[in-house]
């Protein structure tokens, strides 16, 4: 078989459903092995939200997502979502296309060097020079993207390469490789901390989702009372209607999650990575942390564990949970239980005047027109801070916030590839900064037959800059817009537009378009 169909060949044994890409000449050849094949390529209206779909496939089931450009300004705009799943570890594996060997020796047209560009944001990327090493490469793309830390890597295919003659054939298939259990002696030292603590406190980060490691933490946190709080990243591995739940590190009107940090004697942390939140500002001054995670911690002088429990972060849940089940170490969750009163109340309300809402007054009622297993995808902007704060969250996964890159544009495309994904409604939630960055992708995915929900909460500028230059100077520029009409927007792709002014609408337009079997788009007007 050709190169081309031997790399499509090696995607179908890898379990690969969807290729999100653009086409390009370069990649004639592969395109036209993809129309042969088991494999859906979904042509795009920008290769960056084909990343974004290929990185929020990937995070959303653990499965690397795909997305194919071509050589030069293809690649280049492919970079920010690769980036953007490399940083939030998410598995991905991007292939572009490349003009032929003969003229990558000199300047060639639209020839850039891709391989070494996209070295910075990805675990490995090679280039397939050889008909003859694609089944290997492909294998070895896809088993590091994901495994963990799963991340980006990249596959570059010369055209050239495409169209020769392979002899070999896809490799198989294995099981993924497990990390080991945790030692004893690192096990040992946490449990003599957790003794001597008082004040215990879980912070839980993207690691403790990504492993699918929630049911053990829920059990430890159910036989300990150990209260958590979570990254952004880690919303839902406790669910937030669990009494033990501070939710993430910046809830709470007053503080509260930060004033829990700054309470505590002792910081267990699960699955934490330092890129999804700085720890320079937890207060811990002089207070214990052990960390539990696949990998070493970072150095850092904010971030010092006494102990690291580097192993499978699920298994060492469950070596602690047991010890703790038989072990009395009287913890009184009444030093938190009022902390968790205050949120809970600041989380819980509703709007109480007419549009422009504050953001997080509209939450509750966005809430209420999802179920616990529904996705809510965040885009970058204010409201991602107000998301993160203040919307409950009782599943694993369900709650997809970019803090790694953290990523404007990236709701849009992303509720796409949950469309697909997963079995649940889906919401895409947007500023109009973002929203207008891959709006492009509603005429992919009305095309697709997709069904999801896009809240654009429109406020006329790029408003988290703006609050920023306003804390630091009193003013602000540089971030004004102006927006189009977005309901006629919607409409002219076929979708339903929807623009509520009052309580009673938000509530009556959101339990209309989330369980809606088709495409919605609501615009909100914001403070």
């Amino acid at each position: 078989m050709k190169a081309s169909d031997l790399l499509v060949a090696c995607l179908e044994r890898e379990g690969v459903e969807h290729v999100f890409g653009l086409p390009g000449e370069e990649m004639e050849d592969l395109l036209f092995s993809l129309r042969d094949s088991e494999v859906t390529f979904v042509p795009v209206r920008h290769e960056q939200g084909a990343a974004f779909m290929a990185d929020l496939h990937g995070r959303l089931t653990g499965e690397a997502g795909v997305c194919l450009a071509t050589l030069g300004p293809g690649a280049t705009n492919l970079l920010t979502g690769v980036a953007d799943a490399h940083l939030d570890k998410s598995p991905l594996v991007a292939i572009t296309a490349q003009g032929g060997l003969e003229r990558l020796h000199q300047e060639s047209h639209q020839a850039i060097d891709v391989v070494g560009t996209f070295e910075p944001v990805t675990k490995w990327n090679a280039q397939l020079n050889d008909p003859d090493i694609v089944h290997e490469s492909v294998r070895k793309a896809f088993k590091l993207a994901e495994y963990e830390k799963p991340g980006a890597t990249h596959l570059e295919l010369p055209e050239d390469v495409a169209s020769e003659e392979a002899t070999v054939e896809p490799l198989p298939t294995r099981e993924r490789v497990r990390f080991a259990a945790p030692d004893e002696t690192s096990l040992d030292r946490v449990k003599e901390l957790l003794k001597e603590a008082e004040r215990p406190l879980i912070v839980t980060g993207n690691g403790a989702v990504r492993t699918r490691a929630a049911e053990p933490l829920r059990d430890l946190v159910a036989t300990t009372d150990l209260p958590v709080v979570s990254t952004y990243m880690g919303k839902g591995a406790v669910s937030d209607a669990d009494p033990h739940s501070l939710m993430t590190l910046d809830s709470g009107a007053h503080g509260e999650a930060t004033e829990a940090m700054a309470a505590a004697d002792l910081l267990l942390t699960v699955g934490y990575d330092i890129a999804e939140h700085d720890p320079d500002d937890w207060g811990h001054e002089g207070t214990a942390v052990a960390h539990v995670d696949s990998e070493p911690a970072e150095v850092y002088e904010a971030y010092d564990p006494e102990v690291e429990v580097v192993a499978d972060i699920g298994r060492t849940l469950e070596r602690l949970g047991e010890w703790c089940g038989a072990t009395d170490l009287g913890f009184d969750p009444e030093w938190y239980a009022g902390l968790r009163e205050h949120i809970v109340e600041d989380v819980d309300r509703e709007p109480s005047a007419e549009a422009p809402f504050a953001v997080r007054d509209v939450l509750p009622l966005l809430r209420e027109a999802m179920a616990p297993e529904d996705v809510l995808i965040s885009d970058v902007g204010s409201h991602k801070m107000a998301i993160a704060q203040n919307f409950p969250t009782y599943e694993p996964n369900t709650c997809i916030v970019s803090n790694g890159l953290a990523s404007m544009g990236i709701a849009v495309p992303g509720g796409l590839a949950a469309d697909l994904a997963v079995d649940a409604d889906v919401v895409a939630a947007t500023g109009d900064g973002g929203f207008l960055m891959n709006a492009a992708e509603l005429e992919t995915a009305t095309r697709l037959g997709c069904g999801y929900t896009v809240v654009v909460f429109v406020d006329d500028d790029y408003g988290l800059i703006s609050e920023k230059q306003e804390a630091h100077t009193g003013e602000s520029f540089g971030t004004g817009l102006t927006n189009p009409d977005l309901v006629t927007f919607a409409e002219s792709f076929g979708i339903d537009g929807y623009r509520p002014e009052s309580p009673a609408e938000l509530r009556e337009t959101f339990g209309r378009a989330v369980g809606s079997d088709g495409m919605s788009l609501v615009e909100i007007s914001v403070e």
